[in-house]
């Protein structure tokens, strides 16, 4: 499996998988033509893109989605309420409303919906798996719920959101609204948290971490490679910017051992009931 994060941080998000010919985005938050340059640079067709899964509605998730597939002609899934929440009017025949818990084949891929806590109308991450690897991308996090914590136990790679340091933010120049609203258990999770819930769920079968959607006002990448890197010595650890894709990664080469390679294959995802639901609120 490869795979890039395109674009992450509040001014815009997307993030490719692929497995063999088989390839999806998750989100199309910066518009065609950045979207274009960045895939153009690692070497990425965007006609070979079979489909689109987008997060929620807010415009980091989707300001370019509405011309990026038309102009492809790939088809999107979202939610009901992400759908409704866009405003956006985009080919009926291009539209395919599912379930925020909902498992969707395409080619070789599967793509689990993750239902999860975030100030939008119907919001999920998602969990990519080839039967055998798996590809956890979770941002935009209210709250560490069961459902985020079950993904980074059977993750193989995880995209965690690091959104802010606390203390940045309460001495920063954002609102009091603001800020309540970011660490209100419906916004983002900090440095602190996502540390945490990688600390307590990690497994042996984790090989690489990317740290994402990182604030561009109360957050920096130093701080969040310090914050991490001194629990990441036999895993790889890199940190998405808001500037500029990620190299475009090979999972199978992150697999040094058949042994590794089997144990995973044993414990990878195989129903659609592992995230069902998130926990009541």
């Amino acid at each position: 499996m490869r795979y890039s994060a395109l674009a992450s941080g509040s001014n815009g998000n997307s993030y490719y998988v692929a497995n063999g010919d088989d390839a999806v985005l998750v989100d199309v938050g910066i518009n065609t033509k950045h979207m274009e340059l960045r895939m153009g640079k690692l070497g990425i067709d965007p006609a070979s893109i079979a489909a689109i899964f987008i997060t929620h509605e807010h415009s980091d998730h989707i300001r370019g989605l509405s011309v990026f597939c038309k102009r492809y002609q790939i088809p999107v899934y979202l939610t009901a309420g992400s759908y409704q929440g866009s405003r956006l009017h985009l080919p009926d025949y291009l539209v395919h409303i599912i379930q925020p818990n909902a498992k969707i084949d395409i080619g070789s891929i599967s793509v689990y919906g993750i239902p999860k806590y975030h100030d939008a109308k119907e919001p999920c991450s998602f969990l990519i798996s080839n039967g055998m690897f798996n590809i956890g991308i979770l941002t935009d996090l209210g709250r560490l719920c069961d459902n985020v914590k079950h993904v980074v136990k059977h993750a193989d790679v995880l995209l965690l959101e690091a959104n802010y340091d606390e203390e940045m933010l309460e001495k920063g120049r954002y609102s009091f609204y603001l800020k309540n609203r970011i660490r209100s258990g419906w916004g983002h999770i900090s440095n602190k948290l996502s540390l945490e819930v990688f600390l307590e769920n990690r497994t042996p079968r984790l090989r690489h971490l990317i740290l994402s959607h990182l604030s561009g006002q109360n957050n920096k990448v130093d701080l969040v490679y310090q914050t991490f890197a001194p629990h990441c010595a036999d895993i790889k650890l890199s940190v998405a910017t808001r500037y500029e894709e990620t190299e475009l990664f090979d999972l199978h080469a992150l697999s040094q051992t058949k042994h590794v390679e089997t144990q995973l294959k044993k414990s990878s995802v195989h129903q659609t009931s592992l995230f069902a639901k998130a926990e009541e609120a």
